[in-house]
């Protein structure tokens, strides 16, 4: 049996348990037992799953490490750093350090911009780039090695011809959340990490542990971020609280929750919806948004059931064509079932 075809032997499966890893002793303890713990035991089966944290209703109710992983150990959480970069858009416009996602990037990327630009890059804003309809050619996929391999990472972006006009179809592309970076980078004068750490930083529990950056220092916007699990878990339940701490401290405003998850465009690879770095589908029967990284970094927000899901996996393969971000999908459905109705 197949570990696709284990994950979806359904009922008898998942009410087999099976002991759970030994977890550190400076992790949070969540109860050995719950509604998701059959769910978890299942998902033993899946080979490249490495963690998974489950938070309901403001409680961290369940955490598991597979495959031999330490439960909180740092993970390079991947494109679903894109999330963190919509995020840090949001609270930079409430902060006046940026206008609005309609600004134009061309002004604030002046000095990059090719000798003679197309005149569409004039059109391009803020939130083309975070709903990856800047309509440049893609920087991620095939194009990526190239991409990395250039002196400027913000030049050759910049450079790339257009495939679609400026608000057009989605074209996913790190290139685009690096330009963010960048942006972000010259307009409040401090590096994109000194911003995060600042304006996330009350954040309890969130921490970024590295973060690479490109040959002019600028760190990488949407990829190469790694943080503890639980810190993922934590930055999904700012948005689960619609913003604001445990404690009721506000950190991303209402309003930028709403448009970052609402549907502008749609994944030509899965036709899940996308907004501003989230991606939008359901599960379990409830409406999610999930950040998704490369390999199978995940993160799960059903706010009608009270419930954020982090996972980590491994990252030596892609998790669309491996078929392990569909298993990641379906555990995610069976953990938000079991959530019931909040």
């Amino acid at each position: 049996m197949n570990r696709r075809t284990l994950l979806l032997a359904a009922p008898a499966l998942l009410l087999t348990p099976r002991p759970a890893p030994a977890q550190p002793a400076s992790a949070p303890v969540p109860p050995t037992s719950s509604p998701f713990t059959p769910v978890l035991d299942s998902a033993a089966a899946l080979a490249p799953l490495r963690t998974v944290h489950v938070a309901h209703n403001n409680q961290l109710v369940a955490a598991r490490a597979y495959n031999g992983v330490g439960l909180d150990a740092p993970a390079n959480i991947k494109s679903a750093s894109k999330s963190v970069m919509s995020a840090l858009v949001g609270i930079a416009i409430d902060k006046g350090v940026l206008e609005s996602p309609d600004q134009p990037i061309a002004p604030l990327l002046a000095r990059d911009l090719p000798d003679d630009p197309d005149p569409r890059l004039a059109k391009v804003t803020i939130g083309n780039l975070l709903s990856m309809q800047a309509g440049l050619a893609r920087t991620s996929g095939p194009n990526y090695g190239r991409w990395i391999a250039s002196r400027n990472w913000v030049r050759a972006a910049l450079a790339e011809p257009f495939e679609e006009d400026p608000g057009g179809s989605m074209l996913y592309s790190t290139g685009s959340t690096h330009l963010i970076s960048a942006i972000l980078t010259r307009k409040a004068g401090r590096p994109t990490l000194a911003l995060a750490r600042e304006w996330l930083g009350p954040v309890e529990g969130f921490a970024i542990t590295s973060w690479d950056r490109d040959p002019q220092g600028i760190y990488f916007g949407g990829n190469q971020m790694a943080m503890r699990p639980s810190s993922l878990l934590a930055f999904g339940e700012i948005y689960r609280r619609g913003g604001t701490t445990a404690d009721g401290a506000r950190i991303v405003s209402q309003a930028w929750i709403d448009e970052s998850w609402r549907v502008r465009t749609q994944s030509r690879f899965t036709g899940d919806g996308y907004g501003y770095g989230w991606f939008r589908r359901r599960l379990g029967g409830a409406d999610v948004a999930y950040a998704w990284g490369y390999g199978g970094q995940m993160l799960y927000i059903a706010p009608a059931r009270g419930l954020t899901l982090a996972m980590t996996s491994a990252t030596d393969a892609p998790a669309g064509r491996s078929g392990h971000r569909d298993d990641l999908h379906r555990l995610a459905a069976a953990l938000i079932e079991a959530a019931g109705t909040g």
